[in-house]
Order: C-alpha cells, then sequence, then structure tokens
C-alpha cells in the first residue's frame, strides 16, 4: 500500500481503540475522523483513488459523521468516555472487524512496487513507434506496413530533484483491461497500474562516461507486453547495458500506437491480440499448428532484425541522445515463450547476435532449419519448474544438441510460467490466482536478475563468474540440468 493508504486506516484504528486504552479523548483526538477525512482527501490529489480502497473511504466517511455530534458536544474539552462491555464492546470489535477487512482489499490488491535496480546508474527511457515500410502487416487484414512500438531504457545521469518517474505501464488506462480479461478477472481489476511508476525517468541525458554500453533486445511472449519484465530491464539498465523491449502487434496482448502528433490520446489507434496467428495447440494437427506459429515467428525474427537497424541508425545520428553510446558489436537478444523461441530463431540466422538467453522458450514456432543447425553463440536457457512439457521439450532437447557445449540449461524450482515477469508483483495472491507458483516473489525476482546479468556479464563483456559454473548454495531453487 502507498503511504497516504496505510495512515488511513492507523488513524481510524487509533480513533475506535481509545476507550479500550484511556477514559478520556482529548480534543487531538477527537479531531481524528476529520484528519483522516482530510488525509482521504490529500490521498485522491496526489496517490489517486483507486476502487480497492472504496470500502475504506467508506468507512472513513461512516466514522466522520458517527463522531461529528459527540465532538461537537465536547466543546474543546475533549470527551468524557465510559470503558466498553456487553453490546459496546461487541459494537467496538465489529467496527474493528470491519476497518480490516476494509484494510485488507488495497494491502492484497496494492499499487505494484517493482525491485530496485541495484546497479550504478540512475535509468532513462523513451518509446519510439518503428514502421518497417519493406514489409507489409500479415496480421491486420490491411494493407499497411509492419509497425511496432520500441521502448529503451539506457544508463543515465541522476536525475533532477523535481523528476517524476516514468509510468510503469504508460497506457495503463487502455492496456490494463485488456491484460486483466487475459488473466481471467474482471476488465476493471487492474485499473489501479495507472498509479504504478517504474526506476526509470523519461529522456534524462544518458552517463557518456563509460559508453559505449552492450546492446540488448527483448522480446515478449504470446499475448505479452513490451513491460513485462521492467524489473529485469531496469536492472541490466542500471547496470551498464541499453535495452531495447518491443511491442509486436496482434501477437502482444495490446499495442497501442500513438495518434500523428506523437501523443497517446483520442488520436491514437491499437493493435489487439489476433489469435488466428497462434490458435490453440490442440485444434489442430501438429504440422498445421507449427507451420502457423513459425510463420508468425518469423515476423518476430524479422522485426528484431529491422530493430537493430533502427538502433545503428539512431547510434550514427548526431541529433539523438544515445549518439555513439551503442556497442553494436556486443548486441544480446533474450525473450520470454514464444519471444524465447524467437530469440533462438533470430540468433539462428543472423551473425549480429553475439549471445541469447531465453525464459520458458517455446520451441514449436522455431524453424526447422535453426532447430537441425542450432545456434552458435553462447546461451543461457532458463526454464520454470512447471513450464515442461513433451512436444516442446522434444524439440529442445533435439536442439540442444547441436548448440555449444558451454551452454547451460537451468530450471528454478518452484516457479512458473509468469514467474518471468512483473505479473507476480500484482498481488500477495499470484499463486492463487494462477499468476506464479509457490518460489518467494522477492528470490524469483532475484534469481533472475542475478543470473541474467551475470550471463550478459560473461558473453558480451568478459566478466567471469561463479554463479553460471554450477549450484549455489545461495540459490538452492537452481538446478542445473546442462
Amino acid at each position: 500500500m502507498r503511504p497516504l493508504e496505510i495512515v488511513i486506516p492507523l488513524l481510524l484504528a487509533l480513533y475506535i481503540c481509545w476507550p479500550l486504552l484511556r477514559r478520556h479523548r482529548p480534543p487531538a483526538l477527537g479531531i481524528l475522523p476529520t484528519f483522516t477525512l482530510v488525509v482521504m482527501l490529500t490521498h485522491n490529489r496526489i496517490e489517486g483513488m483507486r476502487w480497492q480502497m472504496i470500502p475504506l473511504y467508506a468507512f472513513t466517511v461512516i466514522v466522520f459523521f458517527w463522531s461529528l455530534p459527540a465532538f461537537l458536544r465536547a466543546r474543546g474539552e475533549g470527551e468524557t468516555l465510559v470503558r466498553p462491555t456487553g453490546w459496546r464492546l461487541l459494537g467496538l470489535i465489529a467496527a474493528l472487524g470491519l476497518l480490516a477487512v476494509s484494510t485488507a482489499l488495497p494491502a492484497l490488491l496494492p499499487v505494484p512496487v517493482l525491485p530496485s535496480p541495484r546497479g550504478p546508474y540512475a535509468i532513462g527511457t523513451f518509446t519510439r513507434l518503428l514502421v518497417d515500410e519493406s514489409r507489409r502487416e500479415i496480421y491486420s487484414g490491411k494493407d499497411e506496413p509492419r509497425k511496432l512500438m520500441m521502448q529503451v531504457w539506457y544508463p543515465a545521469q541522476l536525475p533532477p530533484l523535481d523528476a517524476q518517474p516514468a509510468a510503469w505501464m504508460p497506457d495503463a488506462n487502455i492496456v490494463a483491461p485488456e491484460i486483466a480479461e487475459y488473466i481471467g478477472l474482471p476488465r476493471f481489476f487492474l485499473n489501479h497500474l495507472v498509479y504504478a511508476k517504474s526506476s526509470a525517468y523519461e529522456n534524462l541525458p544518458p552517463a557518456r562516461e563509460a559508453g559505449p554500453y552492450p546492446v540488448l533486445v527483448f522480446v515478449h511472449g504470446w499475448n505479452g507486453f513490451r513491460q513485462q519484465a521492467t524489473f529485469i530491464m531496469q536492472e541490466l539498465a542500471s547496470q551498464g547495458y541499453i535495452v531495447a523491449s518491443l511491442d509486436l502487434p496482434y501477437g502482444a496482448r495490446m499495442v497501442v500506437f500513438p495518434d500523428p502528433a506523437g501523443e497517446r490520446g483520442a488520436g491514437a489507434s491499437v493493435a489487439r491480440n489476433n489469435p488466428a496467428a497462434l490458435p490453440p495447440s490442440s485444434s489442430l494437427p501438429q504440422d498445421e499448428y507449427e507451420a502457423i506459429a513459425r510463420k508468425l515467428v518469423n515476423q518476430w525474427s524479422a522485426d528484431i532484425d529491422y530493430t537493430l537497424d533502427i538502433l545503428e541508425t539512431i547510434n550514427a545520428d548526431p541529433a539523438e541522445t544515445l549518439n555513439g553510446l551503442l556497442d553494436m558489436e556486443k548486441i544480446g537478444i533474450f525473450g520470454h515463450s514464444t519471444g524465447g523461441g524467437a530469440t533462438i530463431q533470430f540468433c539462428g540466422t543472423d551473425s549480429r547476435c553475439k549471445a541469447g538467453l531465453t525464459y520458458d522458450a517455446f520451441m514449436r514456432p522455431v524453424s526447422l532449419e535453426a532447430l537441425e543447425n542450432g545456434t552458435p553463440q553462447p546461451f543461457l536457457y532458463l526454464f520454470s519448474e512447471r513450464w515442461p512439457f513433451e512436444r516442446n521439450t522434444e524439440l529442445f532437447e533435439g536442439y540442444y544438441r547441436r548448440v555449444p557445449a558451454s551452454n547451460r540449461v537451468i530450471t528454478i524450482l518452484g516457479a512458473d510460467h509468469y514467474d518471468f515477469t512483473d505479473l507476480p508483483a500484482l498481488s500477495p495472491l499470484a499463486p492463487q490466482l494462477g499468476l506464479k507458483g509457490p518460489i518467494p516473489g522477492a528470490q524469483v525476482q532475484k534469481i533472475l536478475m542475478n543470473y541474467t546479468l551475470a550471463f550478459f556479464d560473461l558473453a558480451l563483456k568478459g566478466k567471469p563468474t561463479a554463479l553460471l559454473g554450477g549450484p549455489s548454495p545461495e540459490y538452492p531453487e537452481v538446478r542445473f540440468d546442462h
């Protein structure tokens, strides 16, 4: 819960419990319900109201009106109290119970807070629309060029004292209902994501003294979105990487494009997920399904290709903020699920990829060529305990026999498919909502940040690490399979 959201129930609890502690309520305490109402209005202006707090708002207003006659009778001399017994005591206990229930909802569905980046750099970020006029969109049903959204995180100078962190999801008012629906929740359920903040700041001046920096490109999974693993993007940027994450239209849950003036607003357009681009595997014969899946990942691989072309242009343009700061000789690609398959597909066909990392790689969309030839680059393959299924494992094992023997395969025990994303931060009830496995959220986030950073530091910066050499007593959940 946010600071003022915590203050409200604490003030109400103090007011309700006071008769159990003292026989006299001084004026300063008698005014608490009024003060709590003021805090609630301040919370609205500073933090913003959200639906999870509605019972607490109602409780605050009820206590204010209930306490007002006694406060006015006291005329500034305080209020003499009767120690509650019998029905009075039951009423007080009931009031505390209602307060506890009213507080539980916002506590169990808080505004998400991501882990703080641990690196030496502040983090800047910007978002850009990319339009590839050389390719036509194959999933929109329109004759139009392929376009996608790219968000970049980069090492930056310290922000001004009055700077405000960038939103975690700038288009949350549009995208959050789609995400909620996808994970089986009512559409309004995640509306509070509009208040979630990242640790990055928009358009900060970059930290030039240590550049150029290795470049990483992240690819989300089917029905994913570019901010789905922001805690990892921020950690990598704070440690000296420039990270680009893509929103891939018709494969992402929803992509919001800026209006022609470059702003999000009434003129903005959206591209919703197209289920026909990757239908349920159970609905089609194996060969037919995998042919459809490969068509999708071929498009995503071409998106990575085009993104690297754009990044090269940015690097060469003196007018760009990141001019000269991208080390285009040190490029890593990583992705989750279907994005992991796209990572393998791209690295198997483009030598610009110098290292690859996958989270729960979905192998069925990977081309036969890439499966049969393998990938020559250093790779790290991270899997959740609950992800493997027969066909995916069969394809991965065949592919793995054709990659360098030094490439490691790791399973995170107790992790589920969405543990590789920010979604477990949505609620302490994430395991019950099917958003994560039983492993504690803070622990799996620490594992992902540390192993991802260690791998790219080794592959792209030449920094040795013991973490990838075998099991670590610090992380008993990490199992080395190869």
